[in-house]
């Protein structure tokens, strides 16, 4: 299903909650709905049919479905969401910014608790989780750094605790004197010096990491990803300098 078309469904489909409350009541079980372990729970229950109807789901192609066909009931998210798909993007570590923007946006216009309040508590529920599942999405996927460290957590591959463990003697000693250059730069024209040398060094590595995408080598994207990492902390302690005292 085309994205366009998604967000006008999700639209109709809040828009149409008042009506569907007039209609029969949820079954008894529905309530338990409302309980449900959130996304990020280790093994939450996969749903095979509407928990307000009970009719059979089929498994929803990209991307995912938010609602029941038959009764329009928010359905809950799914377990362990792919923030990819929910966003309707390729697994990919080249992205359409603008385009996650604009599917974020449907989502919140579509999903946020506010056009909730008028129905039952489970979808009330439902509806906070997603909204909280599509913030996650957009932060993870609009960073080039956690967009590709999620890319790899997605195929099993993790940086070790410490970014230490990931680099090199000779890019250990590089930061260092970055560090020291940082420290000292004590105007405005070294520190935008600092902050163009920086941006320069990210957007470098953003290229190795694609590279290393592009030829399926997880090992390399790790490397440069960990290396990322000391720069997005160098980032940090720049701004914290550029904030008048």
């Amino acid at each position: 299903m085309r994205w366009d078309a998604l967000s006008r469904r999700l639209r109709w489909a809040a828009a149409a909650g008042p009506r569907r409350l007039l209609g029969p009541r949820a079954p008894p079980w529905a309530a338990a709905a409302a309980a449900w372990p959130s996304p990020s729970s280790s093994s939450p229950p996969s749903p095979a049919s509407c928990w307000s109807c009970g009719l059979a789901l089929p498994p929803a192609s990209p991307p995912p479905r938010f609602f029941c066909p038959s009764c329009r009931a928010l359905q809950p998210p799914e377990p362990r969401a792919d923030l990819f798909r929910l966003l309707g993007c390729e697994r990919s570590f080249q992205v359409d910014v603008g385009l996650v923007q604009q599917r974020f946006r449907s989502l919140q216009r579509a999903l946020h608790p506010d056009f909730f309040s008028r129905r039952p508590q489970a979808e009330q529920n439902f509806s906070k989780q997603h909204s909280s599942l599509a913030n996650k999405a957009y932060r993870t996927l609009l960073s080039p750094l956690s967009r590709g460290l999620y890319l790899l957590e997605l195929n099993g591959v993790e940086l070790e605790k410490g970014t230490d463990a990931e680099a090199d003697p000779e890019f250990l000693s590089e930061i260092m004197e970055i560090n020291e250059k940082l420290s000292d730069a004590n105007n405005d024209a070294k520190i935008e010096e600092m902050e163009n040398f920086i941006a320069a060094k990210q957007e470098e590595l953003i290229k190795d990491v694609s590279r290393a995408f592009e030829h399926d080598d997880l090992q390399e994207a790790k490397k440069y990803l960990a290396k990322m990492k000391y720069f997005a902390n160098l980032e940090e302690k720049l701004k914290k300098k550029k904030i008048p005292s």
